[in-house]
């Protein structure tokens, strides 16, 4: 399984949440989640890093007027990102089940 970062992860279940999104709604749906606020281009970099790595692929959508005739890059994830997040949520799942509640006492204040 490829190496994948906590941000990148989030990232990719959003985007695979959606057929197609821009990077304004990425940081909408990450604060809307997390109750976190994130820059739009800590984003950019994160998805042209999962791009190079062929997780997720974009285009220019259409010229809009409210936003002065310019294209808004729209994003979206590949199979391989599926794969990847699937295998990721598998060993995790596998992981989780081996956790068990910590005991009190073992929790120091």
């Amino acid at each position: 399984m490829e190496s994948i970062g906590s941000l990148e992860e989030i990232v990719l279940m959003i985007l695979l949440g959606n057929e197609k999104i821009n990077s304004v709604d990425i940081a909408k749906e990450y604060e809307g989640a997390l109750s976190k606020n994130i820059s739009i281009p800590a984003i950019h970099v994160v998805l042209k890093r999962m791009e190079k790595k062929g997780w997720v692929r974009s285009e220019f959508g259409e010229p809009t007027s409210e936003r002065g005739g310019r294209r808004k890059r729209i994003y979206w994830a590949t199979p391989k990102a599926y794969s990847l997040i699937s295998e990721l949520n598998e060993a995790k799942a596998k992981l989780w089940k081996g956790v068990t509640k910590p005991s009190l006492q073992y929790v120091h204040i």
